[in-house]
């Protein structure tokens, strides 16, 4: 019995020798590593979605998009449709057309551990097909001894077709995650007509996507309020970084 009993308390012996021989690490590197999400979010333009509601003379709807291509670099899209009704000086009209912008965003902002929020400037180019529509005219009436200075007329109404413009646009925005991939947000936008095709008789006052035109100008400006979803595709790991080191441990000896 003491033989057998002497046998394992040498083997106990030999264990802790064997432990006490390995170094301990105590500046044992973190290998936590967040991965984050990577895919297209889409969404939908909230500030023309409730414009449809308070404004009879006025529909549309615009789709946004963007998917990330690296840790601060997303590819963006905008596609929408309006129609819009107007009175501008004499005229009464409706403008109807389709507009689509691509571009890139660039994230700014320097997200906390497991964040996915944003602070972005981007650009697009933007291109929109419209036409215009008169609904009547204010004619300056001659002989307005009992009446109105202008009288309306809707006789000989016309409509001008196949008018495109094309721009620049400028892009300064946000997006903050409000759920696990939902996503709450914010831009304005300025834009540079780069071409602008009109028809003599009657000038682009307002263009789809761009807003209103102004006349000695080529500069607009516009904004939109999105919600959107991300779908994620795959995840891409960042390392945590570097907790900063206390002060005494930064000085030397």
């Amino acid at each position: 019995m003491l033989k057998y009993f002497t046998s394992i308390c040498l083997l106990f012996i030999c264990l802790i020798s064997t432990g006490q021989s390995k170094t301990i690490d105590f500046n044992k590197k973190d290998s936590i590593v967040y991965k984050q999400p990577y895919g297209i979010r889409a969404g939908i333009d909230l500030s023309r979605l409730a414009k449809n509601f308070y404004n009879s003379e006025y529909s549309g709807l615009e789709l946004t998009g963007d998917y990330r291509l690296s840790q601060n670099l997303y590819i963006a899209a905008e596609l929408g449709n309006e129609k819009n009704t107007r009175q501008e000086d004499q005229y009464n009209f409706t403008t109807t057309g389709s507009y689509g912008k691509l571009g890139i965003d660039f994230n700014v902002y320097e997200n906390w551990y497991g964040m996915n929020n944003s602070i972005f400037i981007g650009g697009r180019y933007a291109y929109s097909t419209f036409k215009h529509k008169i609904n009547n005219y204010q004619i300056y009436n001659t002989s307005r001894y009992w009446n109105d200075d202008f009288i309306t007329g809707v006789e000989n109404l016309s409509e001008f077709d196949g008018l495109s413009a094309s721009w620049l646009e400028f892009v300064f925005g946000t997006k903050v995650e409000l759920f696990n991939n939902l996503y709450l947000g914010a831009s304005v936008r300025l834009g540079y007509l780069v071409s602008n095709t009109r028809d003599e008789q009657f000038a682009n006052i307002w263009i789809p996507g761009f807003n209103k035109t102004t006349e000695g100008s080529n500069f607009g400006t516009g904004y939109n309020y999105t919600i959107s979803y991300l779908i994620p595709l795959y995840r891409k790991a960042k390392k945590k970084k570097k907790e900063e080191k206390t002060s005494s441990d930064s000085e030397t000896d």
